[in-house]
């Protein structure tokens, strides 16, 4: 019975590695559709006016 017990052990352990492996797999390729939308739309937003300039932000620098 112990052969039967390490068996599904084992498929528990190969399961929870399927999903690591699926979920980094999702991950990287999220990363790179990302990185792809962000190198084609480089040209479009640079072309694109500034909606606030310097002046209008308000912010305060903290100074020791």
């Amino acid at each position: 019975m112990t052969i039967e017990v390490d068996l599904k052990e084992i498929k528990s352990l190969l399961s929870e590695v399927n999903s690591k492996l699926d979920s980094l797999l999702e991950e990287k390729d999220t990363c790179a559709l990302m990185a792809l939308e962000e190198k084609s739309l480089k040209d479009f937003l640079e072309a694109e006016p500034d909606i606030y300039s310097f002046k209008d932000i308000k912010a305060k620098v903290k100074r020791n």
